[in-house]
């Protein structure tokens, strides 16, 4: 682990070393997410408690947080979705900012961005327009590639041609690839930029369904190494009014092997937003958004659901997989039994802020 400083307290200090590795069973969880006006709030889950806010450079709501292997630097992205800044967890600094838009060219990203597997470069999914004098020119999208060394004022290293409506990116674990999920799941060369693989979404060809629709903006894989979203498609034999007419199911995909799969396990009834997988079970997830669902993936079935108190846009788990976190939309972030979903604690953020979109990513450190 790299230096730490006196600005972090030596009681966070001494918890976040604990976590190198994931190896220390009494260490404590700290989730990081971002909100409103501009800011990244540390939670201390297993003590139940805002451990430190952190204020984000510059105007703008945050939203996607992506973090370095290590979780010493959040990378957030923000200014209407036209910059990234990372932010130093142990000084509360900035120590990265690529402020993508130009006189004349405005560049956005919506939600794609990753670091890769080594921590060294962050990808990012970009969106230009020409600004002219009396028309917008719609230039082509791209991934763009920063070194994480780069500092203030970075600027991309290279860039390499993506399709549009690229809502993910995903780092592989060999760090060989990137998956940029959209239409389809691409695969991307790191090292060249060229596509390697294109995985069916908007192409798959299952029986008696449709091309599955994904709403996918809310990356949370670090516990388990294998990201997951519901999808939804339609009965093509049924007609429209049958109950069964929409199916819901899990897209998995696994960043060490690059294997995908899709599971059907209900007709469409109230999961919409974000999963996770249990790192300990990974034939278990959970998806949040009204209530709270735990899905028996083998079994292709939702095993237990709860209704909430209020909705609920991001989850995410602990390392051993026994408790289940649930933030975004409001401000706070409650935890669930894993095993029978009793709510087991409420922690509140300071000041009522915010989360919306914003990521909650787990600290690993």
């Amino acid at each position: 682990m790299k230096k730490t400083h006196a600005l972090l307290p030596a009681a966070l200090l001494a918890a976040l070393g604990g976590l190198a590795g994931g190896t220390d069973a009494h260490a404590a969880t700290y989730l990081l997410t971002a909100a409103r006006p501009n800011q990244l709030v540390l939670v201390n889950a297993t003590e139940r408690k805002v451990e430190r806010t952190y204020p984000i450079p510059g105007d703008g709501i945050p939203s996607v947080v992506a973090l370095s292997p290590d979780s010493c630097i959040a990378y957030v992205l923000t200014n209407r979705w036209e910059s990234v800044s990372g932010i130093d967890l142990d000084t509360g600094k900035e120590v990265f900012r690529a402020d993508m838009s130009e006189p004349g060219l405005r560049v956005k990203t919506m939600f794609a961005m990753t670091v890769s597997a080594d921590g060294k470069e962050l990808y990012v999914h970009q969106i230009p327009t020409r600004l002219k004098a009396t028309e917008y020119q719609v230039e082509p999208t791209r991934i763009a590639v920063y070194d994480t060394a780069a500092g203030l004022g970075a600027r991309p290293k290279k860039t390499f041609p993506a399709p549009r409506s690229i809502v993910q990116l995903l780092p592989a674990r060999d760090g060989g690839r990137v998956y940029a999920l959209g239409r389809e799941l691409f695969a991307f060369d790191t090292h060249t930029g060229q596509l390697a693989e294109t995985l069916p979404l908007q192409s798959w060809k299952q029986p008696n369904l449709s091309a599955p629709d994904v709403l996918a903006v809310w990356p949370q894989w670090e516990q388990s190494g294998v990201f997951a979203t519901p999808y939804y498609a339609a009965r093509t034999d049924l007609p429209a009014d049958s109950p069964e007419a929409f199916r819901t199911g899990l897209l998995t995909l696994d960043l060490k092997t690059g294997a995908m799969k899709a599971t059907d396990f209900e007709p469409t009834a109230v999961v919409i937003f974000s999963s996770v997988i249990n790192p300990v079970k990974h034939d278990e997830a959970f998806s949040v958004y009204t209530q709270l669902s735990k899905i028996d993936l083998a079994g292709g079935r939702v095993a237990k659901r709860i209704d909430l108190e209020h909705t609920y846009y991001s989850i995410n788990m602990s390392a051993d997989g026994k408790e289940v976190y649930v933030g975004g939309a409001l401000g706070d972030i409650a935890v669930y039994s894993s095993d029978t979903l009793e709510k087991l604690a409420t922690i509140p953020l300071p000041g009522g802020v915010n989360m919306s979109t914003a990521s909650m990513r787990v600290v690993q450190r």
